[in-house]
């Protein structure tokens, strides 16, 4: 049976070749008679695959010695907590950009430890632009500014690295994280959940200033005490085995395929090509600003409901699979991260012709 085009938001498509190398070494890594699933996290075959993982990582991202890798758990949800209770210090205010649903959870969860300001905010356009940051108000004197780099639900991405100088730039990547080159020294602290571009879901991966680790606040638990996971080498517990696994196989992946440079002009190309469509007529309706659109999420409505129940029935008939919006906005969503390869881009493009020419 041929694999379906998944365009699942999350836990998102996988590259067919590491998902084929798991199944090959599922019951017997490398020799030695059992899965990494079965594996103590403590072995010297883990501890190797942990090595090798961190290694490709901080190759993809030119990562300097003046950052701390982290791989945890909890998502990025618990990351919102994580973040203040280690970053606010003896300081009482954090700035945020509300671009919308995911940087509203961050908001919320982060007014319990401190007082939060709006830098800026897009609820004027529906949540469907990033606000420019000429517009943006920061507070006197904030622990950090904390924006979400892609919102999934509706299709909003940064274009721009924010320029902020005073106070560290904090970032949840969940949804773009390895898509593209960025310059991670402009950043204080990345955070992103692994389910989108980066592996299974388990693993939460955390990128930290070294000279931001001395920030906890007493309160901060344990487990999600930046300094207390480095001391550690991110091991005060068991730490998601197979998704860091897995997760290492797809950096290897992303650096044979041409590091970011490559994936950034590859998932150019396939956001352009989808664009393009929604530009042409008025039977597919995107919503977000066009300097807005995200690379990774593709957003749209179609003329009603019934049309729009039509199209995801008979996309998963095409093999085009995962397609519905999320329940906050409705309409479509094609979420086409690092692992989509281009010709599932053109199966849907040839899809929604066939589909307006029939019902337009």
């Amino acid at each position: 049976m041929a694999r379906p085009f998944n365009f699942n938001p999350g836990p998102a498509t996988l590259p067919e070749s590491v998902l084929k190398q798991v199944q090959q070494e599922l019951l017997d890594y490398q020799g030695r008679g059992l899965s990494v699933m079965e594996m103590s996290h403590r072995s010297e075959a883990f501890l190797e695959i942990a090595a090798n993982a961190e290694r490709d990582l901080r190759a993809l991202l030119n990562l300097s010695s003046d950052y701390t890798v982290l791989f945890l758990q909890g998502g990025a949800k618990g990351q919102n907590a994580a973040v203040p209770l280690n970053l606010l210090g003896n300081r009482t205010t954090i700035d945020f950009v509300h671009t919308g649903h995911w940087s509203k959870n961050s908001i919320e969860e982060a007014k319990k430890y401190a007082q939060v300001h709006l830098a800026a905010s897009a609820e004027s356009s529906g949540f469907y632009h990033v606000p420019p940051q000429s517009e943006w108000q920061m507070s006197d004197n904030p622990a950090y500014l904390h924006i979400c780099a892609n919102e999934t639900i509706t299709g909003v991405e940064y274009s721009f690295t924010p320029k902020v100088s005073s106070v560290p730039l904090v970032a949840d990547m969940s949804s773009n994280f390895l898509s593209r080159e960025i310059e991670v020294n402009r950043f204080g602290l990345i955070y992103a959940g692994a389910q989108k571009n980066v592996g299974p879901a388990g693993v939460t991966i955390v990128i930290v200033k070294n000279d931001l680790l001395d920030r906890a606040l007493p309160i901060c638990p344990s487990i999600w005490h930046y300094a207390t996971q480095k001391k550690h080498e991110w091991m005060l517990n068991t730490p998601p085995t197979f998704a860091i696994y897995v997760s290492g196989l797809v950096f290897a992946w992303l650096r044979r395929e041409g590091g970011l440079a490559a994936m950034e002009k590859r998932n150019q190309e396939k956001a352009d090509r989808l664009y393009a469509l929604l530009d042409r007529g008025d039977f597919y309706r995107g919503k977000v600003h066009k300097k807005s659109r995200s690379r990774m999420n593709v957003t749209f409505d179609l003329p009603n409901e019934t049309l729009t129940g039509l199209f995801v029935e008979e996309a998963k008939e095409n093999g085009l699979i995962n397609l519905k919006g999320h329940k906050i906005s409705g309409g479509i969503r094609a979420s086409i991260y690092n692992a989509m390869p281009i010709e599932g881009v053109d199966a849907l493009i040839a899809f929604m012709e066939a589909f307006e020419k029939k019902n337009g």
